[in-house]
């Protein structure tokens, strides 16, 4: 890549039409019916499965959002894509199509599910809900499914279509307080991954216990039907009322890699397989058959993708971890976190030489080569208690990383600290 192109950032950015004259492109990006909240603040997109992603808001730093859902709460209009998936063979259109049963799903749940290639290369992922017995619908991450289902529901009764639902994300420990404020009615028992109806201002909304930060916290899926508008501005009102903000990326990055949530085209692709990024679990081999079963069946069964920590630096993403001088993996995704006080990744390795507690050294974003330390995911929190609810500790300020010790500094590359 030339080097002009590593010091700039492409984004996408709302301009207002000249002159009198339709625009047309090449090809129309969809827009999330709540975009105009985000209009005051000089929004930067990205191109996220189809739909535009909030990238920059300048109403607060990323420390800002980093603490407003780990201690208040946040609202953000995601890029997410909801397909819906109906008809008699619905059940086995899906069970073709994703490692993890999808039977076992009820009507009123959720699961995380991801597809595959043939070769067992990961498409991308997302939540799946079952809206009814015979009708789901997949909130995907970026990357292309439609024409996948199209392309394997041949001799099946099935329909693949768009539903024009757009997700938005509340999250933060007052999330539920939030919603206790805005239905109507009395505040439903639900659990993690659950989804359900509920009436707000009069009307009625389906909203999951599901999002991508591991604070608590839950989505609202905008349908046809739904006054949008209406209700994006009286959650937006009753929640500034407590603090809300609106947020974009930053608001979640750090978050979701301290938490060890893969974003689909940077901690997997199409040349990695569930197991070698630690999502081998979600596999069900006894199901049946589906696409890359075989393949994956045949292949390694060993995690090499872990979390790090960065002492005083934040590491640069792609081929930047070394050790001794030699190159050892990439960092996939990177940010500073504002409660560890140290910088935080993902990184794939390229073998199984090393594993949590091994020290090693990454190239950060001034330049210079900084030690680091491997350790496992999530990186506090393993019970995912916050998601769930049954820990409302919020944390009053950073709690710093102790750093990498003197022992493990001079040990073996995978000495545990």
């Amino acid at each position: 890549m030339h080097d002009s192109l590593k010091k700039l950032r492409f984004s996408v950015v709302p301009l207002p039409i000249e002159g009198d004259r339709p625009v047309e492109l090449a090809r129309s990006i969809s827009i999330h019916p709540l975009t105009y909240q985000e209009l005051p603040y000089n929004p930067e997109y990205s191109l996220y499965a189809g739909r535009l992603n909030p990238e920059k808001l300048t109403n607060a730093t990323p420390d800002e959002m980093y603490w407003k859902v780990r201690q208040e709460l946040t609202f953000r209009h995601t890029g997410e894509y909801p397909y819906e998936i109906s008809g008699p063979d619905a059940l086995k259109l899906l069970q073709r199509i994703f490692p993890r049963d999808v039977s076992k799903v009820n009507k009123g749940r959720c699961s995380y599910q991801f597809a595959c290639y043939h070769d067992g290369g990961i498409i991308t992922d997302g939540v799946l809900l079952r809206v009814e017995d015979d009708k789901y619908w997949f909130a995907q991450a970026d990357g292309d499914l439609f024409n996948w289902y199209k392309a394997h529901s041949e001799g099946l009764d099935v329909t693949i279509s768009d539903p024009d639902v757009w997700v938005s994300q509340v999250a933060g420990p007052r999330s539920m307080e939030l919603l206790e404020r805005l239905i109507d009615g009395p505040m439903p028992q639900w659990r993690y991954f659950d989804w359900i109806e509920v009436t707000i201002a009069g009307e009625q909304v389906l909203i999951s216990r599901t999002g991508f930060t591991n604070e608590l916290g839950w989505e609202v899926y905008f349908r046809p039907q739904n006054n949008s508008e209406m209700l994006g501005d009286l959650i937006l009102e009753e929640g500034s009322k407590m603090g809300m903000i609106l947020t974009a990326t930053p608001g979640n990055r750090c978050r979701r890699i301290e938490a060890g949530l893969l974003s689909a085209g940077q901690d997997f692709t199409s040349n990695t397989t569930p197991f070698v990024v630690g999502l081998g679990r979600f596999i069900d081999f006894e199901k049946g058959d589906f696409i890359g079963r075989k393949a994956l069946m045949a292949a390694g069964k060993e995690n090499q993708s872990w979390g790090i920590r960065v002492e005083g630096g934040t590491a640069v993403r792609g081929d930047t971890l070394e050790y001794q001088g030699q190159p050892i993996g990439r960092v996939t995704s990177s940010t500073w976190s504002p409660f560890q006080v140290c910088g935080v990744g993902i990184v794939l390795l390229n073998s199984t030489d090393f594993s949590p507690g091994s020290v090693v050294d990454v190239k950060c974003s001034d330049g210079q080569l900084h030690q680091a330390q491997l350790c496992t995911l999530p990186m506090y929190d393993p019970q995912g208690e916050v998601v769930r609810g049954t820990n409302s500790t919020i944390p009053a300020g950073p709690e710093p990383w102790a750093g990498i010790s003197a022992m493990t500094a001079i040990g073996s590359k995978t000495e545990n600290a």
